[in-house]
């Protein structure tokens, strides 16, 4: 186990690890392939939950049902997701279907309807089988299961590649708290939620007002820092569920143990946003890139996501190409003001721009840099105190092609 400032990584840990939990997966025909493409997250007791949701205003039927159930009592007991279909731009016909899987989720797990959220990934604008659909919600239950963390993480996964799970442990009150994720996400992933699903578990005592403020700040600092391709899908969202059962005192901002239990919480998303930008379709590495000595917070953080989002900037990573001044034109035109004199770049710890000017730099070094799996870009502004990081991936032939041959 690896240990962190305030918590402890589970290295097989999964969403079944928190009491309570219990997932599963399967193949109900979604998919041309035998990959399973129906899963369910299950907790023994109503767990207080919380959401955040896509931005795109084409918000896809699932997610509005998703908050229609939260918003009734601030709990869910059984998540649903398909992958395969996002049941996105279906009108009146897919509110209607998604409805009817968060009834038959309800029937298959013995829960009311308003304890049950779903949500939904793969190609827009198609009806879902609701036959296949509903006859596989039906089977989920016997597969639901204490270890069935791994078949759930295949199910939800589209033009993934890997799976993306992250569980920690952290002392709460002297009880043992765990906080579990897994999420998808490959392509459309762009900072305010993207082509992506979270799934986050919990058995802290925390109630859902709380849990909703910790997750809005989390996702600011993690999940919306990442980007692979600039697009913000209509089905994107992260869920917590909280059972409660590790019975510890509730979980506010002034226990003494906050601090840690956001710190293990925060440590999930950033593990789970780091790992969806990694795995950006085609891409063949991590680009990090942080942003320092900024007048303000949101400053460091639009100048990041501008630098991260930059397509010269992916593709003169994926080149192995030290072009500092597609770095240097990302900052000028981030809508931030910045001292044009004072900026400083460098490439891991090769410095290309100080104070504005360039420097001399081994080309070859910084080309054999760049050609490794994690390329970290650092700037620093010399404005202010601020400081932020984003996460993206490089831009590659592979992206153009599983891109324009997603629907065939």
């Amino acid at each position: 186990m690896t240990n962190q400032q305030s918590f402890t990584v589970i290295p097989d840990g999964s969403v079944t690890t928190p009491k309570g939990f219990r997932a599963g997966g399967l193949h109900c025909g979604l998919k041309k392939t035998e990959r399973h493409d129906l899963g369910a997250i299950y907790c023994e007791v109503p767990a207080n939950a919380a959401g955040v949701y896509t931005l795109n205003q084409f918000q896809a039927a699932p997610l509005r049902v998703t908050q229609e159930s939260i918003a009734q009592g601030g709990k869910l007991q059984a998540m649903l997701v398909n992958s395969g279909n996002a049941n996105a731009c279906t009108g009146k016909q897919g509110e209607d279907d998604a409805r009817a899987m968060r009834a038959a989720g309800a029937q298959a797990f013995g829960v009311a309807e308003h304890l049950v959220g779903v949500t939904s990934t793969g190609v827009i604008g198609e009806l879902l089988p609701m036959g296949k659909v509903l006859a596989g919600i039906e089977k989920l239950p016997a597969g639901v299961k204490a270890d069935g963390g791994d078949d759930f993480c295949q199910a939800i996964l589209t033009t993934d590649l890997v799976k993306k799970e992250i569980c920690v442990r952290v002392t709460v009150g002297g009880q043992t708290i765990h906080i579990a994720g897994a999420a998808k996400g490959s392509g459309m992933i762009h900072p305010n939620m993207a082509t992506m699903l979270g799934f986050i578990t919990t058995d802290a005592n925390i109630e859902s007002a709380q849990l909703q403020k910790l997750l809005n700040d989390i996702t600011d600092s993690t999940f919306n820092m990442i980007t692979v391709d600039g697009d913000t899908s209509t089905n994107d969202m992260v869920v917590v569920m909280a059972s409660g059962l590790a019975a510890n005192e509730s979980l506010t901002p002034e226990h003494p143990d906050w601090a840690a239990f956001a710190a293990g919480f925060n440590y999930v998303g950033e593990v789970l946003a780091k790992a969806i930008a990694r795995d950006g379709e085609g891409a063949t590495k991590l680009i990090e890139v942080t942003v320092a000595q900024a007048e303000s917070r949101d400053a460091a953080r639009a100048i990041a996501k501008t630098v991260i989002g930059s397509s010269l900037v992916k593709s003169a990573c994926f080149g192995a190409d030290a072009n500092w001044g597609r770095i240097i034109a990302a900052v000028g035109r981030a809508g931030h003001p910045v001292q044009t004199e004072t900026v400083d770049i460098r490439l891991g710890d090769i410095p290309v721009l100080v104070q504005s000017r360039p420097v001399r730099f081994d080309e070859e070094r910084a080309a054999e840099y760049l050609k490794g799996e994690l390329v970290h870009i650092f700037v620093d502004l010399h404005m202010g105190n601020a400081s932020a990081t984003a996460w993206g991936c490089d831009l590659t032939y592979d992206y153009v092609r599983i891109n324009a041959a997603y629907r065939t």
